[in-house]
């Protein structure tokens, strides 16, 4: 089973094709596909450039990535890997 995935293009965010082909942010909203399904939705995508960049498929197992970039993607799913310690009134311009 296989799920499409991307970023979108206004924010770089993970994105995943859910219902009816609507981007969605959880992998627990994906749309899980068969591999003809998967093709069929990867292609419609595509041809949304200005939502969905760089889409491809990622095989899964129960919502969860399992083929050889499982890593890759357990850890894309979760979210930005930057920015979670830091305190926002710490930030300051450069003046």
């Amino acid at each position: 089973m296989k799920i499409v995935t991307a970023n979108r293009l206004s924010d770089g965010r993970v994105i995943y094709a859910g219902l009816d082909n609507q981007p969605v942010e959880g992998i627990d909203q994906a749309s899980v596909l068969d591999d003809a399904a998967a093709e069929i939705v990867l292609a419609e995508v595509a041809g949304r450039p200005d939502i969905f960049v760089n889409p491809y498929l990622v095989e899964v197992q129960e919502r969860t990535p399992s083929g050889r970039d499982r890593l890759k993607e357990r850890i894309r799913s979760a979210g930005p890997t930057v920015g979670h310690s830091l305190d926002p009134s710490m930030w300051r311009e450069n003046a």
